[in-house]
């Protein structure tokens, strides 16, 4: 094996590492974040104090993390599990001590026939496991949206909306 690349990802120990879709990798580490690298590059990370507002960063540290190319999964020494979109860490998912002390591993569920029949109509799972003895399987609803042609039609009727209210308003605007 030939080092291809070395850089300081944390303060301290590095508790996990998963590699990702595109060379990303994500790291978990003792300095209470967790982080996106490409390369030797940080993309994007969770720090504590600003993606979960209210709960003291000191007693909370990312303990485990896995990176399904889709979703990021993360698990705590405090026993609380999370589910982030991968390329904008936007939190979908989040169960307070699930367990009840610290997650020692995360991993989504494959996307193969068995991994199929166990995700049923949701859009991820993620088993973790934890100190506690117990394994406990995550389910990330699917997430409802529009379809396209249904937000260009809102679209077009606002702006035909906002034409006519400002031709009764200013007579003459057209």
């Amino acid at each position: 094996m030939k080092k291809m690349l070395e850089f300081k990802a944390h303060d301290g120990e590095i508790e996990d590492i998963a590699l990702g879709p595109d060379n990303k990798v994500v790291t978990a580490g003792r300095d209470f974040q967790c982080c996106v690298w490409q390369q030797d590059q940080l993309v994007t990370g969770l720090r504590w104090h600003e993606n979960l507002p209210g709960i003291p960063d000191k007693a909370y540290r990312y303990q485990a993390c896995r990176d399904s190319g889709t979703f990021l999964g993360l698990g705590t020494v405090t026993g609380s599990v999370a589910i982030h979109i991968a390329f904008s860490l936007q939190r979908l998912y989040y169960v307070k001590e699930a367990h009840g002390i610290v997650v020692t591993d995360v991993a989504f569920v494959p996307e193969s026939r068995p991994g199929r029949e166990l995700l049923g109509g949701h859009e991820a799972a993620l088993l973790s496991v934890a100190v506690d003895s117990r394994c406990k399987l995550h389910l990330l609803p699917t997430r409802r949206s529009l379809p396209v042609w249904l937000l260009l039609l809102l679209c077009a009727g606002l702006i035909v909306a906002t034409i006519l209210l400002l031709q009764l308003a200013f007579p003459g605007f057209l």
